[in-house]
């Protein structure tokens, strides 16, 4: 009997309103289409709109590290319980109401060797997540389901 793995979900949600600030946890978040999260740093950006990241890829960069690295240190706006989030440009998520798709790779930043310590960046590398543009808007919450499906745009 064959057991299907659980749908990832919302884990956490976090927002900076600037460059360098601390991120702050939130419960809910409202995303608009072509613009990204209301009250992030980046809304309003060009493609850089959401940043998603997964616990697992989070737990292989503990392992690496050493020790545990906290979601709401990392500078990513969502983390998932569990799954691949894609990399390749124009794959596609929903996450509860919201459509993403991928633009690039986020690639860690050296702040996160202030924010979690050094080592921090390097562990992170190639396990930071993706960087999303918004297709569709509305609400997300923690503990919205998340598909991963990987259609591409096109």
């Amino acid at each position: 009997m064959q057991v299907e793995a659980a749908t990832p979900v919302v884990e956490s949600i976090h927002v900076a309103k600037a460059t360098r600030l601390p991120m702050q946890a939130k419960e809910a978040v409202e995303v608009e289409a072509g613009r990204g999260i209301v009250g992030d740093r980046y809304h309003g950006t060009r493609h850089r709109h959401v940043t998603v990241q997964s616990r697992e890829s989070l737990d292989e960069a503990a392992t690496a590290y050493g020790r545990p690295v906290p979601s709401g240190l990392t500078r990513r706006n969502l983390t998932i319980s569990h799954g691949v989030v894609p990399r390749e440009p124009g794959a596609r998520i929903r996450v509860g109401d919201v459509l993403l798709e991928a633009v690039r790779v986020a690639a860690p930043c050296k702040l996160l060797d202030d924010t979690i310590g050094a080592g921090a960046q390097e562990a992170l590398r190639r396990r930071a997540g993706t960087v999303f543009r918004v297709l569709e808007g509305g609400s997300i919450r923690v503990g919205d389901t998340v598909d991963l499906s990987t259609e591409t745009c096109g």
